[in-house]
């Protein structure tokens, strides 16, 4: 794996409890930056699965420290500005400053869009889309006010890049992802601030197991058949977390100073067809 030298930097992480997000806390850490943890804390009713817990959130922070990292645990509901305006400030009371911000915060309950109920859309799009918002706006504010640069690294998905039947919410969602991901590069450029998306394909997570544990595995089989394959290097297959959180290393570091805007797949082949 590559060695990046974070050292001296801090990183704010949204979704942090488990999955993608605790995964990439500890590459942040491993690589020698303090990291900043959130994640809501609590279940939301239109999602029927677990949603990360605040012992999850702790554990996570534990993590960060096993690896010789200072971290601090925060519950934060990225839908929420007070919230987000409020961690970010006690971030930079507790470290003095934000280097990387991951938004990685989302969940995706399926429902065809013609039967949706109004709160799921809300719910899903406030989180997806509002959620990477809100978090750019306030460390944003920070990067221009430091005015030494910074990078922001969102999670997309391949559902930002085609269309996902049952998942109309959430493709809307991750579509608006990289709209924004690439305004914000525009406007954040003369700051010397790097924003980037990461794509990926279906990864093995809490979300995702437990998306099949309410509703069979039919519910990836049949995005498969319409859609086409999740992964067409190792078919039938999830990606690990890991391989995600080393995307995100690399556009968090010096190695892709001249890389933004852009929206990165990692889908082992989902969206060549």
């Amino acid at each position: 794996m590559p060695e990046y030298d974070f050292s001296g930097k801090v990183a704010f992480v949204t979704g942090a409890a488990h999955g993608q997000g605790r995964t990439h806390a500890q590459h942040y850490a491993k690589h020698g930056a303090d990291v900043v943890v959130t994640d809501i804390g609590h279940n939301v009713d239109t999602v029927p699965y677990d949603l990360g817990t605040a012992d999850e959130l702790d554990e996570t922070a534990g993590l960060v420290e096993d690896a010789g990292q200072e971290s601090l645990a925060i519950e934060m509901d990225v839908r929420e500005e007070a919230q987000v305006e409020a961690a970010v400030e006690e971030a930079l009371d507790e470290f003095g400053r934000i280097d990387f911000l991951a938004n990685n915060a989302g969940f995706w309950p399926p429902s065809d869009a013609v039967e949706m109920d109004e709160t799921m859309w809300d719910d899903v799009i406030d989180t997806l889309l509002k959620g990477v918002w809100l978090p750019s706006k306030h460390v944003g504010k920070h990067f221009i006010d430091r005015g030494d640069g910074g990078k922001i690294v969102s999670t997309s998905s391949t559902a930002g890049l085609v269309g996902i039947p049952s998942f109309g919410h959430y493709v809307a969602g991750k579509h608006g992802v990289l709209g924004l991901t690439k305004t914000l590069a525009l406007e954040l450029a003369e700051y010397d601030v790097n924003v980037n998306a990461v794509c990926p394909t279906a990864v093995d997570t809490p979300g995702n197991v437990g998306l099949v544990e309410a509703y069979g595995e039919e519910v990836f089989e049949e995005i498969g058949a319409l859609s086409g394959p999740l992964n067409v290097l190792d078919p039938g297959e999830m990606l690990e977390p890991d391989d995600i959180s080393e995307a995100y290393m690399w556009l968090s570091s010096d190695a892709a100073r001249y890389v933004t805007g852009i929206a990165l797949p990692v889908d082992a082949g989902a969206t060549i067809k």
